[in-house]
């Protein structure tokens, strides 16, 4: 199926029904499944055999969706998980736990920021935030001989900066480490990270993939390029036995290929449980059968939106990377030449306190803590989604105080635009 056009993978992937079988993947509502002898189970919990046991672990409605984000993203391995934050913390811990380093992008979403710098630093996970436009040389500095992994988004979540994709997994590359980058705002509609070097890429499927605000989920795609075993003294936990499943080295049981989402479900989400229901997977394959559609109408709704806003006298700064003059503009257009995705953000002459009261007036478009479904919805990120970060970490994030972030949805782009023209006039 990977072969195909991402359009029909949206529709089709993961799943082929045999004679007689039910053409919609099927819910399989189950926390158990029976069999005939212990043998036959054992060697499940051995990872000698392919199947399932035990719905914590894996699920079959589950897998057939991460199956279609697999190929949707041109890897050779997925999961998912309960959402996108146990996605980028599963994804990071799979290779760095105590003692170890990443080297994160500055510019990210701000519950990612708080995961990373708080969070996993209690685990003992140190992190250098680099700007996402440094320079090679600095970029370089950051390394450490223990730094395990770099970290960025492919649109910065709320701060629209978009990742040099290529210069980031060179340099994870020159250190002998892979580059996790999170896909979320652009989906693999619109780009697809294993295409420009990255090695393991993440979602919040609960955003764009998902589409309709209804189920929150996350899913961790392998490219199954990055040798371990080449670097198999930074890298223990794929390349050297692990004694709770008899001695499995992973990397040379499943290869390139499957060693790291093998590794990251028989022991993370063993240990962990942050497993989707069967459920929320069959709401997020029916989203994912209409995203290739939606994300084209996304992408019209934002251009227009950031058009308006970018002639409108109260407004001071627009960041839209579909914009001629957007400092990220020559970026997208090598990254994401189909289009970036439907978030605009920007700031008002009045600062945070104009922020408030634009959003106050706004009729079609709903404050709210989501982004990125079929209703457009806004919100102050330094007062919500990053009110935990200093305003140093929120200038270094590209996060001023007074930033309104817009997710235009699929209404029509014209009642749009003449919500926000209204909400506008109350604006001192």
């Amino acid at each position: 199926m990977s072969s195909y056009r991402p359009e029909t993978i949206c529709v089709q992937g993961g799943y082929t029904p045999g004679s007689g079988e039910p053409r919609q993947i099927p819910i399989i509502q189950s926390t158990t499944f029976k069999y005939a002898t212990s043998e036959d189970m054992g060697k499940l919990f051995d990872l000698e055999a392919d199947g399932y046991f035990y719905s914590r672990l894996q699920n079959p409605t589950c897998d057939h969706v991460a199956a279609k984000i697999a190929a949707l993203e041109g890897g050779t391995a997925a999961m998912l998980t309960s959402s996108g934050q146990a996605a980028n913390f599963f994804a990071l811990f799979n290779i760095a736990s105590c003692g170890d380093h990443v080297v994160s992008s500055s510019s990210i979403y701000g519950g990612t920021f708080n995961l990373i710098s708080v969070t996993m630093a209690k685990m003992g996970v140190e992190v250098t935030f680099v700007s996402p436009d440094c320079t090679a040389e600095e970029l370089d500095a950051a390394f450490r001989p223990n730094t395990k992994a770099v970290f960025g988004e492919t649109i910065a979540n709320p701060a629209l900066t978009v990742l040099d994709i290529e210069k980031f997994a060179a340099a994870a590359h020159a250190h002998g480490v892979p580059l996790v980058v999170d896909n979320t705002f652009a989906t693999p509609i619109n780009c697809r990270p294993f295409d420009w070097g990255a090695d393991i890429v993440t979602h919040s499927t609960t955003k764009y993939m998902d589409g309709h605000g209804v189920a929150v989920g996350g899913a961790i795609v392998d490219a199954g390029k990055f040798d371990w075993m080449a670097h198999a003294d930074r890298f223990p936990g794929l390349c050297t036995p692990d004694e709770s499943y008899h001695g499995i080295t992973y990397a040379e049981k499943f290869g390139k290929e499957g060693a790291f989402i093998t590794k990251c479900t028989a022991q993370l989400m063993r240990d962990f449980g942050s497993t989707p229901s069967p459920q929320s997977a069959f709401y997020l394959n029916l989203g994912l059968e209409s995203l290739h559609v939606r994300m084209k109408r996304h992408c019209e709704n934002g251009q227009a939106v950031a058009e308006f806003l970018a002639a409108h006298p109260k407004v001071t700064h627009v960041n839209y990377c579909g914009l001629p003059g957007d400092k990220y503009h020559a970026l997208a257009e090598k990254y994401l030449p189909n289009g970036s995705c439907g978030v605009v953000s920007f700031e008002l002459k009045g600062g945070r306190e104009a922020a408030g009261v634009f959003m106050s007036r706004l009729r079609l478009a709903a404050i709210e803590t989501h982004v990125a479904d079929a209703r457009t919805c806004c919100l102050n990120p330094a007062g919500t989604t990053h009110r935990q970060m200093t305003d140093e970490q929120l200038a270094a994030a590209g996060v001023p105080a007074g930033l309104v972030r817009m997710s235009c949805g699929l209404e029509s782009g014209e009642d749009l635009i003449e919500d926000i023209r209204q909400a506008l006039e109350a604006v001192d």
